[in-house]
């Protein structure tokens, strides 16, 4: 099975270990893969995005994916042995691939968990899960690329117990 490992200060061990586990979910790899999760003002997503992407305002969530890779497509190691690093993670050793970073703007996720009415939680892991698929080649460009991008965040969605309902 595939597993993922979260670097992220700012959530506590249940919540990083049951988010772990369903991200787990969304890719098939020969190894162990390490996502960077950051959680910034808005002061900070704002620079982000107009140095990466030329657009100067406040946005929700940002990805910096590390590897290129397609959407639904096994990962294996040996395509990117760059990417490898080693990871000591819940008392284990070893090596693991670096997905990338995912970068949340915590006002934004504030904001959109008012704006469609459900919990703050929600929304960050919403934010988490785009974030994510993004690093794993997903998009949402054409119609296309969005219907299969928003079937997957929905999958990982319900087994997180946070559908559309929540």
């Amino acid at each position: 099975m595939s597993k993922l490992f979260l670097d992220c200060e700012t959530l506590a061990d249940a919540e990083r270990k049951t988010l772990e586990n369903v991200l787990s979910e969304g890719f098939v790899a020969d190894m162990p893969l390490v996502l960077e999760l950051l959680f910034v003002s808005e002061e900070e997503i704002r620079s982000l995005n107009a140095r990466a992407r030329g657009v100067d305002r406040v946005t929700d969530v940002l990805s910096f994916p590390a590897m290129e890779l397609e959407a639904g497509k096994p990962i294996v190691s040996e395509e990117h042995g760059e990417c490898i690093e080693p990871v000591e993670a819940d008392g284990e050793e070893g090596d693991a691939l670096f997905l990338g970073s995912v970068v949340i703007c915590t006002a934004r996720a504030k904001e959109q968990a008012e704006e469609y009415g459900h919990s703050y939680a929600r929304e960050v892991c919403y934010l988490a899960v785009h974030g994510m698929l993004h690093c794993l080649g997903y998009d949402h460009m054409t119609e296309a690329e969005k219907r299969v991008m928003r079937a997957e965040e929905e999958r990982l969605m319900q087994k997180l117990g946070l559908g559309r309902e929540a």
